[in-house]
């Protein structure tokens, strides 16, 4: 996605090795038309696959999960980090290692919301690692549901995520795939390879 590409190269710092901010648009101040424009590029990917909801973790998915949910018309349901007096049963859990925080987080869903009818799309900002994803991948097999995809805003390819979901054979779509930075820079991987496997539209 050029557009999402150009405010990378202008807006986003480079932190150490690994590290890539973009909190002027992404995830902390929010662009609403770049995320409408987002949404749209993963509904437009995942149109026609029977998607019935669109999963995310809170907080930073949420943004380009709403705007995918809109453009396809389905519920948007997120994972919660964080403990709620409203949410304490009757729910699916995963345990989730955040590298940048190096903390544990229990994600939880509340088992209303999820079910074996369900063919799930999987929206997150960033793939690094994987372990948000799996997670959620976690979830959706203990409601039952069915995976139709994945989808990230920016995926850092040198990082384990990309390989450990293509594994699984699960269709994923990254519209900003960064196979490295240098001096400060960010090199963005080949077009053709930010899209991992192929979707047959029924």
């Amino acid at each position: 996605m050029k557009e999402l590409e150009q405010r990378i190269e202008t807006e986003g710092r480079v932190l150490g090795d690994d590290i890539l901010k973009v909190d002027g648009f992404l995830n902390h101040q929010v662009d609403p038309k770049l995320m409408q424009n987002i949404g749209e590029a993963f509904a437009d990917r995942f149109d026609g696959l029977g998607i019935t909801k669109v999963l995310t973790v809170e907080s930073s998915g949420i943004a380009p999960a709403m705007m995918t949910a809109l453009s396809l018309q389905v519920p948007l349901v997120f994972a919660r980090k964080h403990k709620s007096l409203t949410l304490t049963d009757n729910l699916y859990t995963a345990t989730v290692y955040s590298f940048t925080k190096q903390v544990d987080n229990q994600i939880s869903i509340s088992r209303d919301f999820l079910s074996a009818d369900d063919h799930v799309l999987i929206i997150d900002d960033f793939l690094a690692n994987g372990q948000a994803v799996n997670g959620l991948l976690e979830i959706i097999h203990q409601a039952g549901a069915t995976v139709g995809g994945v989808g990230v805003v920016i995926e850092k390819r040198f990082q384990r995520g990309h390989a450990l979901i293509e594994e699984q054979g699960i269709p994923l779509l990254a519209l900003a795939s960064i196979s490295g930075f240098e001096q400060g820079h960010v090199i963005f991987a080949e077009t053709e390879d930010k899209e991992s496997t192929n979707v047959e539209k029924g």
